[in-house]
């Protein structure tokens, strides 16, 4: 669960002045069940916040001016006004590199998401601040700025050095894959070199991101890391038989080794029923069943937002702003407000801090 220091301090609600001279409201005026799951939804957002683990808008960034980001980008499916209105208050940037990239360009074209995701925070100090530490994710939530945390990087973009992953990690990068690398994809797994890579990610206190990876892989990470992992945008396999999805017995173990699954609402990877359009109803049944497998200390929240406004979404959750819609169908669902802080901020935080706790004693 969640520990207290991850979440911010929020003052009790004081009642407002009583309505009209009775002091209350007609039946007319009250508000149904849904117009109050979604006002409790968006207090709840006000206090405590999201960390979105999967933003992928880095590859968009050479074709966007920063100035629509800052004020409202149409094109997009995200800007900074709807990262705002969707109560996200740190993210994960995603530098994964276009999969048409030839070996021979991976190294460079991340080095080129990395400094333009970084000149774009740079741009935008009143609303991003970049974030190398849980510490740091907590102080630019607190001071009304949106924490950056940059990565995942690939896991192919390494290429067979950890000097290269000792150089993203210096340049601020927090999470790294393993999917698409040569070293994750032995017979068992992950090769000799790929436990290395594994152990030098807990030396650095870099997060070990499994999402994509074959289940045999997750299995040999879980067996090697002694840090917690994180899937960052992941759904239930059992639900959705998508291939970027996660098995139960993986999220089994990812409750015994603390990790994180960051739920996706990738329509393909959400959606139930083969003829149907995913919904947002979808995400919460997914949501529900990593609970119950793995435990609500294991969840949190991938929007995966970064793609253009006519790419398909998710119906209910079509753009950035839409987060409290689905709080407030896991309210309608009886969810504890302890379930939903550790959703949507404590869970993500608390890795990043036992990320760091085992570097430190690494």
């Amino acid at each position: 669960m969640a520990d207290l220091q991850d979440l911010p301090y929020v003052a009790p609600a004081t009642a407002g002045a009583p309505d009209g001279p009775t002091g209350g409201v007609t039946a007319a005026e009250a508000p149904t069940p849904a117009e109050t799951d979604l006002a409790r939804a968006r207090i709840l957002l006000a206090a405590q916040l999201v960390v979105d683990g999967h933003n992928t808008l880095a590859q968009e960034l050479d074709r966007t001016h920063h100035h629509a980001l800052q004020h409202g980008e149409a094109a997009l499916d995200t800007d900074i006004p709807r990262i705002r209105a969707g109560g996200v208050g740190a993210q994960f940037w995603s530098l994964h590199v276009p999969r048409s990239y030839a070996a021979d360009r991976l190294i460079g074209g991340t080095l080129d998401l990395i400094d333009a995701v970084r000149t774009l925070i740079e741009s935008c100090p009143e609303a991003l601040r970049l974030a190398l530490t849980a510490a740091e994710m907590a102080a630019a939530r607190d001071c009304g700025r949106i924490a950056s945390l940059l990565g995942p990087v690939s896991g192919a973009a390494l290429g067979d050095s950890l000097g290269t992953l000792r150089a993203y990690h210096a340049l601020g990068v927090r999470s790294a894959g393993v999917a698409g690398a040569r070293w994750a994809a032995g017979p068992d797994g992950l090769t000799p070199f790929g436990q290395d890579v594994v152990r030098e990610m807990n030396h650095l206190g870099m997060l070990v991101d499994l999402s994509g990876a074959s289940t045999d892989t997750m299995r040999h990470v879980l067996d090697v890391t002694k840090a917690p992992v994180i899937l960052s945008h992941s759904a239930a396999y059992a639900l959705t038989p998508h291939p970027a999805n996660v098995t139960d017995d993986v999220l089994r173990r990812l409750h015994a080794n603390g990790g994180v699954c960051m739920v996706s609402f990738a329509p393909d990877q959400v959606a139930r029923l083969r003829e149907a359009p995913a919904t947002l109803r979808d995400v919460a049944d997914h949501l529900e069943h990593v609970r119950e497998v793995a435990g609500p200390e294991c969840l949190g929240l991938a929007g995966s937002y970064g793609m253009a406004t006519h790419a398909p979404h998710t119906i209910g959750l079509e753009d950035a702003s839409c987060y409290p819609n689905l709080i407030a169908e896991l309210l309608h669902r009886d969810w504890p407000e302890t379930d939903i802080a550790a959703l949507t901020w404590g869970n993500a935080a608390r890795v990043v801090r036992e990320a760091e706790a085992v570097a430190r004693g690494a």
